[in-house]
């Protein structure tokens, strides 16, 4: 656009020269110098590029300033079914009231012992109120031993179609399955949203070492007797050392350990539960 403007330039000036009088054309003489002519024709060259320049930034800043203006809709990510239910029944999404536990659901994914997601899209831990203000308890009392360690939610409250689905799938014997798994005949704490699944994680986000997997249906998953494993070769002092704080911290927050898992942790007895709450079809 600039040098459209430049070439009417030239031919304004020519039409002035061609139409002055003799005494103008006298008196604009000089102007007509070769050099005076180029400097006048470059200003006013620098003149339309200036002008143009500012125009076009006035009109790009107008379409930001619309775009900023766009409002941005996110889609929230819809409430599952479980969800759903457990707000119903009153339960309370652990992040909702601590953000610094994290919450790594196993049986939303394929990391556990039926190598199935058997949860689907629900992926949170959802606990009663009383057992999640508890919860949080235990995370600040952590971390007044440990400055930035994190517990980790590995399961929370679950459905009794969920229990049922896991003793089915165990894949080991009844003698067995019932030292890893409640009898959903009977309910697991879990049911009423009592009981979670838990470990820590280190200040560099590390998962701490405690001698196992999280869901592994082996011996060497008890706390009953350490000491014996330890001088098996089973386990480690320090793998010991930090089953021994992750009870310290739940059992100073109300909760105690299920001795043949390290990872559970029941708030109450399935009679009090059972009192208390509703199970969780």
């Amino acid at each position: 656009m600039p040098f459209v403007f430049y070439d009417k330039v030239n031919v304004t000036l020519n039409k002035i020269n061609k139409h002055q009088t003799p005494n103008a054309q006298h008196l604009t003489s000089k102007v007509k110098h070769p050099t005076m002519l180029n400097h006048l024709k470059y200003l006013t060259y620098i003149f339309f590029l200036i002008f143009f320049s500012c125009n076009n930034q006035d009109t790009s800043n107008k379409i930001n300033d619309n775009d900023s203006l766009k409002k941005v809709v996110v889609k929230e990510k819809p409430i599952s079914k479980i969800e759903e239910k457990m707000r119903s029944m009153g339960l309370v999404d652990i992040h909702s009231i601590d953000t610094s536990i994290v919450v790594e659901i196993k049986y939303s994914t394929l990391d556990n012992f039926m190598k199935r997601d058997v949860y689907g899209d629900f992926d949170k831990a959802y606990l009663q109120k009383e057992v999640a203000e508890s919860l949080v308890k235990a995370q600040k009392y952590l971390n007044d031993l440990k400055k930035d360690y994190r517990l980790i939610i590995y399961d929370a409250a679950r459905p009794l179609n969920v229990q049922q689905f896991m003793w089915d799938s165990s894949g080991v014997s009844n003698s067995q399955k019932i030292n890893y798994l409640s009898n959903p005949a009977m309910g697991s704490i879990h049911n009423y949203g009592c009981a979670v699944d838990i470990g820590i994680l280190d200040d560099n986000g590390k998962v701490l070492d405690m001698g196992t997997p999280f869901d592994c249906m082996d011996i060497t998953s008890g706390t009953a007797d350490e000491a014996a494993l330890l001088k098996q070769g089973k386990l480690t002092q320090q793998q010991i050392e930090n089953r021994k704080l992750l009870r310290k911290v739940m059992c100073h927050a109300g909760f105690f350990n299920v001795e043949s898992e390290w990872w559970h942790f029941n708030f109450c007895s399935i009679q009090v539960a059972k009192s208390k709450y509703k199970i969780i079809e």
